[in-house]
Protein backbone atom coordinates (compact mmCIF):
# COMPACT_ATOMS: atom_id res chain seq x y z
CA UNK A 1 0.00 0.00 0.00
CA UNK A 2 2.99 2.52 0.85
CA UNK A 3 4.79 1.21 -2.48
CA UNK A 4 1.80 2.22 -4.33
CA UNK A 5 0.86 5.77 -2.41
CA UNK A 6 4.28 6.90 -2.95
CA UNK A 7 4.52 5.67 -6.32
CA UNK A 8 1.18 7.58 -7.10
CA UNK A 9 2.71 10.71 -5.25
CA UNK A 10 6.18 10.38 -7.28
CA UNK A 11 3.43 10.28 -10.41
CA UNK A 12 1.95 13.69 -9.58
CA UNK A 13 5.08 15.39 -9.23
CA UNK A 14 6.13 14.70 -12.14
CA UNK A 15 3.34 15.41 -13.97
CA UNK A 16 3.06 18.82 -12.71
CA UNK A 17 5.46 21.54 -13.23
CA UNK A 18 5.67 23.79 -10.22
CA UNK A 19 5.57 27.46 -10.33
CA UNK A 20 5.63 30.04 -7.60
CA UNK A 21 7.00 32.51 -5.80
CA UNK A 22 10.81 31.65 -2.91
CA UNK A 23 9.77 30.09 -0.07
CA UNK A 24 7.55 32.67 2.25
CA UNK A 25 7.08 32.91 6.12
CA UNK A 26 5.04 30.48 7.79
CA UNK A 27 2.38 33.10 8.16
CA UNK A 28 1.50 32.85 4.40
CA UNK A 29 -1.45 30.49 3.22
CA UNK A 30 0.00 28.51 0.59
CA UNK A 31 -3.16 28.26 -2.51
CA UNK A 32 -2.15 26.07 -5.29
CA UNK A 33 -3.40 26.48 -8.23
CA UNK A 34 -3.72 23.77 -10.54
CA UNK A 35 -3.89 24.06 -14.29
CA UNK A 36 -4.40 20.93 -17.30
CA UNK A 37 -7.72 19.89 -17.41
CA UNK A 38 -8.83 21.96 -19.55
CA UNK A 39 -6.98 24.69 -21.58
CA UNK A 40 -3.43 26.53 -20.09
CA UNK A 41 -0.57 23.68 -21.12
CA UNK A 42 0.97 25.56 -23.90
CA UNK A 43 3.97 26.86 -23.66
CA UNK A 44 3.22 30.73 -24.40
CA UNK A 45 -0.15 30.61 -21.83
CA UNK A 46 2.22 29.23 -19.06
CA UNK A 47 4.23 32.33 -19.63
CA UNK A 48 1.18 34.64 -18.74
CA UNK A 49 0.08 32.42 -16.13
CA UNK A 50 3.34 32.88 -14.10
CA UNK A 51 3.32 36.31 -14.72
CA UNK A 52 -0.30 36.70 -12.94
CA UNK A 53 1.17 34.15 -10.73
CA UNK A 54 4.01 36.89 -9.94
CA UNK A 55 1.47 40.07 -9.87
CA UNK A 56 -0.54 38.63 -7.15
CA UNK A 57 2.29 37.15 -4.80
CA UNK A 58 4.10 40.91 -5.21
CA UNK A 59 0.64 42.97 -4.36
CA UNK A 60 -0.29 41.30 -0.93
CA UNK A 61 1.62 39.76 1.74
CA UNK A 62 -1.08 36.85 3.58
CA UNK A 63 -1.35 34.39 0.27
CA UNK A 64 1.51 32.78 -1.32
CA UNK A 65 -0.04 31.68 -4.53
CA UNK A 66 1.49 27.73 -6.63
CA UNK A 67 0.92 27.47 -9.79
CA UNK A 68 0.84 23.46 -10.85
CA UNK A 69 0.54 22.89 -14.25
CA UNK A 70 0.34 19.38 -15.79
CA UNK A 71 2.81 18.14 -18.74
CA UNK A 72 -0.40 17.87 -21.03
CA UNK A 73 -3.77 17.87 -21.09
CA UNK A 74 -4.11 13.87 -21.75
CA UNK A 75 -2.11 13.56 -18.39
CA UNK A 76 -3.70 16.04 -16.44
CA UNK A 77 -6.87 13.86 -15.12
CA UNK A 78 -4.24 11.48 -13.91
CA UNK A 79 -2.53 14.12 -12.17
CA UNK A 80 -5.21 15.55 -10.30
CA UNK A 81 -6.78 12.15 -9.54
CA UNK A 82 -4.01 11.33 -7.55
CA UNK A 83 -3.67 14.55 -5.70
CA UNK A 84 -7.28 13.97 -4.69
CA UNK A 85 -6.72 10.26 -3.69
CA UNK A 86 -3.66 11.30 -2.01
CA UNK A 87 -5.63 13.79 0.24
CA UNK A 88 -3.65 16.40 -0.96
CA UNK A 89 -5.90 18.21 -4.06
CA UNK A 90 -4.94 21.70 -5.47
CA UNK A 91 -7.68 24.34 -4.07
CA UNK A 92 -7.98 25.98 -7.22
CA UNK A 93 -8.66 23.96 -10.76
CA UNK A 94 -8.87 25.55 -13.97
CA UNK A 95 -9.34 27.16 -16.50
CA UNK A 96 -12.11 24.09 -17.07
CA UNK A 97 -14.88 23.47 -18.56
CA UNK A 98 -17.93 21.09 -18.60
CA UNK A 99 -16.37 17.92 -19.97
CA UNK A 100 -13.23 18.24 -17.73
CA UNK A 101 -15.22 19.33 -14.13
CA UNK A 102 -17.75 16.41 -14.81
CA UNK A 103 -15.28 13.92 -14.39
CA UNK A 104 -14.25 14.63 -11.20
CA UNK A 105 -18.26 14.54 -9.44
CA UNK A 106 -18.64 15.86 -6.23
CA UNK A 107 -15.47 17.45 -6.05
CA UNK A 108 -16.31 21.34 -6.47
CA UNK A 109 -17.34 23.47 -3.46
CA UNK A 110 -20.74 25.02 -3.21
CA UNK A 111 -19.67 29.12 -4.17
CA UNK A 112 -23.38 30.39 -2.22
CA UNK A 113 -21.57 31.32 1.12
CA UNK A 114 -18.27 32.40 -0.34
CA UNK A 115 -20.13 34.53 -2.62
CA UNK A 116 -22.28 36.04 0.29
CA UNK A 117 -19.62 36.14 2.80
CA UNK A 118 -17.00 38.64 0.12
CA UNK A 119 -20.31 40.86 -1.14
CA UNK A 120 -18.95 39.41 -4.79
CA UNK A 121 -21.35 40.73 -7.76
CA UNK A 122 -22.62 37.87 -9.91
CA UNK A 123 -24.54 40.92 -11.44
CA UNK A 124 -21.81 42.02 -13.84
CA UNK A 125 -22.24 38.58 -15.48
CA UNK A 126 -25.11 37.84 -17.51
CA UNK A 127 -27.90 35.85 -15.60
CA UNK A 128 -27.92 32.81 -17.99
CA UNK A 129 -23.76 32.05 -17.92
CA UNK A 130 -24.06 32.51 -13.71
CA UNK A 131 -27.04 29.82 -13.90
CA UNK A 132 -25.32 27.36 -15.95
CA UNK A 133 -23.36 27.13 -13.11
CA UNK A 134 -25.88 25.90 -10.56
CA UNK A 135 -26.82 22.86 -10.15
CA UNK A 136 -27.98 20.32 -7.59
CA UNK A 137 -24.73 20.86 -5.49
CA UNK A 138 -25.09 24.66 -5.29
CA UNK A 139 -23.27 27.42 -7.03
CA UNK A 140 -20.33 25.40 -8.07
CA UNK A 141 -18.54 28.08 -10.83
CA UNK A 142 -18.55 32.35 -11.66
CA UNK A 143 -18.62 32.90 -15.19
CA UNK A 144 -15.23 33.77 -16.67
CA UNK A 145 -14.75 32.15 -20.48
CA UNK A 146 -16.85 31.61 -23.03
CA UNK A 147 -15.79 30.27 -26.33
CA UNK A 148 -18.22 30.33 -29.17
CA UNK A 149 -18.16 28.23 -32.33
CA UNK A 150 -18.13 29.64 -35.58
CA UNK A 151 -16.29 29.15 -38.86
CA UNK A 152 -12.70 29.70 -39.83
CA UNK A 153 -11.67 29.92 -43.84
CA UNK A 154 -9.04 30.09 -45.89
CA UNK A 155 -9.23 33.07 -48.07
CA UNK A 156 -6.26 31.63 -49.86
CA UNK A 157 -8.34 28.64 -51.03
CA UNK A 158 -11.68 30.36 -51.76
CA UNK A 159 -9.49 32.80 -53.76
CA UNK A 160 -8.03 29.85 -55.58
CA UNK A 161 -11.49 28.56 -56.75
CA UNK A 162 -12.88 31.58 -57.69
CA UNK A 163 -15.43 31.45 -55.31
CA UNK A 164 -16.68 34.32 -53.20
CA UNK A 165 -16.03 33.91 -49.49
CA UNK A 166 -18.77 32.84 -46.41
CA UNK A 167 -20.95 35.38 -45.11
CA UNK A 168 -19.62 37.52 -42.58
CA UNK A 169 -22.69 38.35 -40.74
CA UNK A 170 -25.08 35.65 -38.95
CA UNK A 171 -28.44 34.59 -40.62
CA UNK A 172 -27.14 36.16 -43.71
CA UNK A 173 -27.43 34.32 -47.49
CA UNK A 174 -24.32 33.59 -48.94
CA UNK A 175 -23.78 35.73 -51.76
CA UNK A 176 -21.66 34.36 -55.14
CA UNK A 177 -19.31 35.96 -57.46
CA UNK A 178 -22.13 36.52 -59.86
CA UNK A 179 -24.42 38.36 -56.84
CA UNK A 180 -26.94 35.32 -56.96
CA UNK A 181 -28.16 34.66 -53.20
CA UNK A 182 -28.61 31.34 -51.60
CA UNK A 183 -29.32 30.51 -48.30
CA UNK A 184 -26.93 29.76 -46.08
CA UNK A 185 -27.39 25.96 -44.73
CA UNK A 186 -25.08 23.22 -44.23
CA UNK A 187 -26.25 21.80 -47.95
CA UNK A 188 -25.06 25.07 -49.19
CA UNK A 189 -21.76 24.89 -47.25
CA UNK A 190 -21.23 21.49 -48.54
CA UNK A 191 -21.72 22.53 -52.18
CA UNK A 192 -18.74 25.09 -51.79
CA UNK A 193 -16.92 22.13 -50.00
CA UNK A 194 -16.69 19.61 -52.59
CA UNK A 195 -15.34 22.40 -55.15
CA UNK A 196 -12.66 23.36 -52.84
CA UNK A 197 -11.88 19.81 -52.11
CA UNK A 198 -9.09 18.21 -54.71
CA UNK A 199 -7.16 15.78 -56.06
CA UNK A 200 -3.30 15.51 -56.60
CA UNK A 201 -4.16 16.14 -60.37
CA UNK A 202 -5.89 19.78 -59.65
CA UNK A 203 -9.54 17.43 -59.86
CA UNK A 204 -12.39 19.17 -57.73
CA UNK A 205 -14.76 16.50 -55.58
CA UNK A 206 -17.45 17.63 -58.68
CA UNK A 207 -15.20 16.63 -61.17
CA UNK A 208 -15.37 12.63 -62.58
CA UNK A 209 -12.00 12.63 -62.71
CA UNK A 210 -12.01 13.34 -59.20
CA UNK A 211 -9.32 10.76 -57.32
CA UNK A 212 -10.92 10.12 -53.76
CA UNK A 213 -7.77 7.90 -52.73
CA UNK A 214 -5.00 11.24 -53.39
CA UNK A 215 -6.60 14.44 -52.24
CA UNK A 216 -4.53 16.80 -51.55
CA UNK A 217 -6.86 19.91 -49.92
CA UNK A 218 -10.32 19.48 -48.70
CA UNK A 219 -13.22 21.66 -48.06
CA UNK A 220 -14.53 21.62 -44.60
CA UNK A 221 -13.70 19.96 -41.00
CA UNK A 222 -14.98 19.56 -37.55
CA UNK A 223 -11.17 20.94 -35.99
CA UNK A 224 -10.43 18.90 -33.13
CA UNK A 225 -14.18 17.76 -32.96
CA UNK A 226 -16.21 15.53 -30.23
CA UNK A 227 -18.99 13.74 -30.74
CA UNK A 228 -21.42 15.42 -29.40
CA UNK A 229 -20.31 19.18 -30.34
CA UNK A 230 -20.36 18.00 -33.53
CA UNK A 231 -23.87 16.64 -34.03
CA UNK A 232 -25.10 19.77 -31.78
CA UNK A 233 -23.89 21.89 -35.36
CA UNK A 234 -27.41 20.94 -36.46
CA UNK A 235 -29.07 22.07 -33.05
CA UNK A 236 -28.47 21.26 -29.59
CA UNK A 237 -30.01 18.39 -27.79
CA UNK A 238 -31.46 15.96 -25.03
CA UNK A 239 -30.61 12.66 -25.61
CA UNK A 240 -31.00 11.43 -21.84
CA UNK A 241 -34.42 12.10 -20.59
CA UNK A 242 -33.94 12.56 -16.56
CA UNK A 243 -37.56 12.03 -15.81
CA UNK A 244 -38.14 9.18 -17.78
CA UNK A 245 -34.61 7.86 -17.64
CA UNK A 246 -34.83 6.71 -21.24
CA UNK A 247 -31.81 7.69 -23.81
CA UNK A 248 -32.87 8.92 -27.63
CA UNK A 249 -30.69 9.57 -29.92
CA UNK A 250 -32.93 13.04 -31.60
CA UNK A 251 -33.22 13.18 -35.25
CA UNK A 252 -31.70 16.32 -36.12
CA UNK A 253 -28.28 14.75 -34.69
CA UNK A 254 -28.98 12.16 -36.84
CA UNK A 255 -29.05 13.99 -39.76
CA UNK A 256 -26.21 15.86 -38.90
CA UNK A 257 -23.94 12.49 -38.73
CA UNK A 258 -25.47 10.74 -42.16
CA UNK A 259 -24.62 14.97 -43.30
CA UNK A 260 -21.27 13.89 -42.15
CA UNK A 261 -21.54 10.33 -43.11
CA UNK A 262 -21.98 11.66 -46.94
CA UNK A 263 -19.62 14.54 -46.65
CA UNK A 264 -16.26 11.56 -45.34
CA UNK A 265 -17.33 8.79 -47.52
CA UNK A 266 -19.67 9.91 -50.58
CA UNK A 267 -18.25 13.41 -51.49
CA UNK A 268 -15.41 13.17 -50.07
CA UNK A 269 -15.03 16.84 -48.91
CA UNK A 270 -13.98 15.94 -45.23
CA UNK A 271 -11.12 13.77 -44.57
CA UNK A 272 -10.76 10.62 -42.96
CA UNK A 273 -9.02 9.87 -39.87
CA UNK A 274 -6.06 8.83 -41.33
CA UNK A 275 -6.05 12.13 -44.36
CA UNK A 276 -6.61 13.84 -40.66
CA UNK A 277 -3.47 12.34 -39.23
CA UNK A 278 -1.36 12.66 -41.78
CA UNK A 279 1.61 14.79 -41.35
CA UNK A 280 0.63 17.25 -44.84
CA UNK A 281 -2.69 17.57 -43.38
CA UNK A 282 -0.76 18.76 -39.65
CA UNK A 283 -1.15 15.67 -38.11
CA UNK A 284 -4.50 16.74 -36.57
CA UNK A 285 -4.35 20.47 -36.38
CA UNK A 286 -5.92 20.04 -39.78
CA UNK A 287 -7.43 23.46 -40.84
CA UNK A 288 -3.40 25.13 -39.93
CA UNK A 289 -1.95 23.25 -42.61
CA UNK A 290 -3.26 25.50 -45.37
CA UNK A 291 -4.87 22.77 -46.85
CA UNK A 292 -8.49 22.98 -45.17
CA UNK A 293 -10.65 25.54 -46.89
CA UNK A 294 -13.20 25.77 -44.06
CA UNK A 295 -12.89 24.76 -40.55
CA UNK A 296 -16.52 24.67 -37.54
CA UNK A 297 -14.56 25.46 -34.52
CA UNK A 298 -14.14 27.26 -31.27
CA UNK A 299 -12.71 30.53 -30.32
CA UNK A 300 -10.24 28.65 -28.28
CA UNK A 301 -8.70 27.69 -32.08
CA UNK A 302 -6.53 30.86 -32.61
CA UNK A 303 -4.30 29.23 -30.24
CA UNK A 304 -3.59 26.96 -32.73
CA UNK A 305 -3.16 28.84 -36.25
CA UNK A 306 0.89 27.65 -36.29
CA UNK A 307 2.22 29.33 -39.15
CA UNK A 308 -0.72 30.60 -41.03
CA UNK A 309 -0.24 33.97 -42.42
CA UNK A 310 -2.50 36.58 -41.04
CA UNK A 311 -3.73 37.51 -44.79
CA UNK A 312 -4.90 34.23 -46.02
CA UNK A 313 -7.66 33.45 -43.44
CA UNK A 314 -10.66 34.84 -41.58
CA UNK A 315 -13.59 33.46 -39.49
CA UNK A 316 -17.20 33.21 -40.91
CA UNK A 317 -21.09 32.42 -39.79
CA UNK A 318 -22.26 29.46 -39.12
CA UNK A 319 -24.76 28.18 -41.40
CA UNK A 320 -28.32 26.95 -40.33
CA UNK A 321 -30.12 23.59 -40.16
CA UNK A 322 -33.82 23.53 -40.84
CA UNK A 323 -34.30 27.35 -40.74
CA UNK A 324 -32.34 27.36 -37.43
CA UNK A 325 -28.40 28.48 -36.43
CA UNK A 326 -26.70 26.26 -33.62
CA UNK A 327 -23.79 28.18 -31.95
CA UNK A 328 -22.23 25.24 -29.46
CA UNK A 329 -20.04 27.40 -26.90
CA UNK A 330 -17.88 26.29 -24.70
CA UNK A 331 -17.54 27.57 -20.99
CA UNK A 332 -14.57 27.31 -19.25
CA UNK A 333 -13.81 28.76 -15.19
CA UNK A 334 -12.07 28.39 -12.65
CA UNK A 335 -12.96 26.12 -9.32
CA UNK A 336 -12.59 25.55 -5.49
CA UNK A 337 -12.19 21.75 -4.78
CA UNK A 338 -13.94 20.42 -1.74
CA UNK A 339 -10.85 19.21 -0.31
CA UNK A 340 -9.29 22.92 -0.47
CA UNK A 341 -8.29 23.49 3.45
CA UNK A 342 -8.55 27.32 2.92
CA UNK A 343 -11.45 28.05 1.48
CA UNK A 344 -12.32 31.97 2.06
CA UNK A 345 -8.34 32.90 0.34
CA UNK A 346 -8.65 30.30 -2.46
CA UNK A 347 -12.34 32.41 -2.97
CA UNK A 348 -9.71 35.44 -2.93
CA UNK A 349 -7.72 34.00 -5.26
CA UNK A 350 -10.51 33.25 -7.23
CA UNK A 351 -11.57 36.76 -7.71
CA UNK A 352 -8.66 37.82 -8.74
CA UNK A 353 -8.04 34.93 -11.74
CA UNK A 354 -11.53 36.24 -12.37
CA UNK A 355 -10.76 40.04 -11.89
CA UNK A 356 -7.39 41.74 -12.08
CA UNK A 357 -5.86 38.68 -14.09
CA UNK A 358 -9.17 37.85 -16.63
CA UNK A 359 -8.01 39.93 -19.80
CA UNK A 360 -4.74 38.73 -19.90
CA UNK A 361 -5.66 35.09 -19.35
CA UNK A 362 -8.61 35.33 -22.04
CA UNK A 363 -6.43 36.70 -24.26
CA UNK A 364 -4.04 33.53 -23.76
CA UNK A 365 -6.72 31.28 -23.61
CA UNK A 366 -8.34 32.70 -26.97
CA UNK A 367 -11.60 33.06 -24.42
CA UNK A 368 -14.30 35.42 -24.83
CA UNK A 369 -15.28 37.15 -21.59
CA UNK A 370 -18.35 36.74 -19.76
CA UNK A 371 -18.57 39.60 -18.29
CA UNK A 372 -19.92 42.23 -20.62
CA UNK A 373 -18.18 45.51 -19.96
CA UNK A 374 -15.01 43.48 -21.09
CA UNK A 375 -16.36 42.30 -24.43
CA UNK A 376 -14.95 45.67 -26.29
CA UNK A 377 -11.88 45.45 -25.14
CA UNK A 378 -11.48 41.58 -26.03
CA UNK A 379 -12.72 42.32 -29.84
CA UNK A 380 -10.05 44.69 -29.68
CA UNK A 381 -6.78 42.38 -28.57
CA UNK A 382 -8.17 39.90 -31.25
CA UNK A 383 -7.91 42.37 -33.98
CA UNK A 384 -4.43 43.54 -32.69
CA UNK A 385 -3.24 39.55 -31.76
CA UNK A 386 -5.24 38.00 -35.01
CA UNK A 387 -5.32 40.46 -38.10
CA UNK A 388 -6.00 37.95 -39.82
CA UNK A 389 -9.36 37.53 -38.58
CA UNK A 390 -11.47 40.87 -39.95
CA UNK A 391 -14.85 40.07 -38.66
CA UNK A 392 -14.70 39.36 -35.08
CA UNK A 393 -17.75 40.99 -34.47
CA UNK A 394 -18.96 37.34 -35.51
CA UNK A 395 -18.29 36.31 -32.26
CA UNK A 396 -20.10 38.87 -30.10
CA UNK A 397 -22.96 38.61 -32.23
CA UNK A 398 -22.64 34.33 -31.88
CA UNK A 399 -24.54 34.15 -28.63
CA UNK A 400 -28.01 34.98 -29.90
CA UNK A 401 -27.69 31.32 -31.98
CA UNK A 402 -26.29 29.35 -28.84
CA UNK A 403 -27.46 25.64 -28.34
CA UNK A 404 -29.45 24.48 -25.58
CA UNK A 405 -28.78 22.64 -23.41
CA UNK A 406 -24.56 22.81 -23.37
CA UNK A 407 -23.35 20.23 -25.52
CA UNK A 408 -21.46 18.88 -22.34
CA UNK A 409 -24.06 18.95 -20.18
CA UNK A 410 -23.54 16.44 -17.54
CA UNK A 411 -25.12 12.76 -17.16
CA UNK A 412 -25.23 9.70 -15.11
CA UNK A 413 -21.60 8.19 -15.68
CA UNK A 414 -20.71 11.13 -17.92
CA UNK A 415 -16.95 9.72 -18.45
CA UNK A 416 -17.62 6.35 -20.05
CA UNK A 417 -21.04 7.74 -21.76
CA UNK A 418 -18.76 10.79 -23.57
CA UNK A 419 -16.05 7.96 -24.46
CA UNK A 420 -19.02 5.69 -26.38
CA UNK A 421 -19.87 9.07 -27.99
CA UNK A 422 -16.32 9.31 -29.26
CA UNK A 423 -15.58 6.05 -30.02
CA UNK A 424 -18.70 6.16 -32.48
CA UNK A 425 -16.77 9.10 -33.88
CA UNK A 426 -13.69 7.20 -34.36
CA UNK A 427 -15.41 4.21 -36.40
CA UNK A 428 -17.17 7.23 -38.38
CA UNK A 429 -13.92 8.37 -39.12
CA UNK A 430 -11.88 5.51 -38.86
CA UNK A 431 -11.02 3.72 -42.31
CA UNK A 432 -13.71 0.67 -41.21
CA UNK A 433 -16.10 4.12 -41.52
CA UNK A 434 -16.74 3.66 -44.96
CA UNK A 435 -18.54 0.30 -44.57
CA UNK A 436 -20.54 1.18 -41.52
CA UNK A 437 -24.23 0.57 -41.48
CA UNK A 438 -24.53 4.00 -40.00
CA UNK A 439 -28.54 3.78 -38.83
CA UNK A 440 -27.65 0.42 -37.25
CA UNK A 441 -24.35 1.87 -35.35
CA UNK A 442 -26.92 4.97 -34.24
CA UNK A 443 -29.14 2.54 -32.76
CA UNK A 444 -26.47 0.47 -31.46
CA UNK A 445 -25.16 4.08 -29.92
CA UNK A 446 -28.70 4.46 -28.23
CA UNK A 447 -28.87 1.21 -26.62
CA UNK A 448 -25.06 1.16 -25.22
CA UNK A 449 -25.54 4.68 -23.63
CA UNK A 450 -28.90 3.33 -22.06
CA UNK A 451 -27.28 0.58 -20.19
CA UNK A 452 -24.07 3.28 -19.60
CA UNK A 453 -26.60 5.44 -17.55
CA UNK A 454 -28.41 3.02 -16.23
CA UNK A 455 -25.06 1.37 -14.68
CA UNK A 456 -24.48 4.77 -13.61
CA UNK A 457 -27.24 5.37 -11.93
CA UNK A 458 -26.71 2.38 -9.45
CA UNK A 459 -23.38 3.59 -8.43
Amino acid sequence: MKKRLLSSLLFAALALAMVGSPAQAQSKVKINWFVGLGTGTDAQQADVQKKVVADFNAKQSKIELVLSIAANNQSASDALSTLIASGNPPDIVGPVGFAGSNTFPGQWQDLTSLIADAKYDLKQFPDGLVSIYKTSEGQIGIPFAVFPSFLYYSKALFDEAGLAYPPKEWNKPYVGKDGKEKPWTWDTLAELAKVLTVDAKGNDATNKAFDATKITQFGFAQQFGAMRNDMSAFGGATFYDAATGKVSIPQNWRDNLQWTYDGIWKSHFIPTQTYGDSKELGAGNNFASGKIAMARTHLWYTCCLGDLKPQTWDVAALPSYNGKIAVTVDADTFRITKGSKNQKEAFEVLTYLLGDASLPLLTTYGGFPARSKDQATSIKNLDTKYPGGKNWDVVSKSFDYTTTPNHEYDFPNFKKGQDRFNAFRTLLYSDSGAKMDLKAEIDKLEKDLQAIIDEGKKK
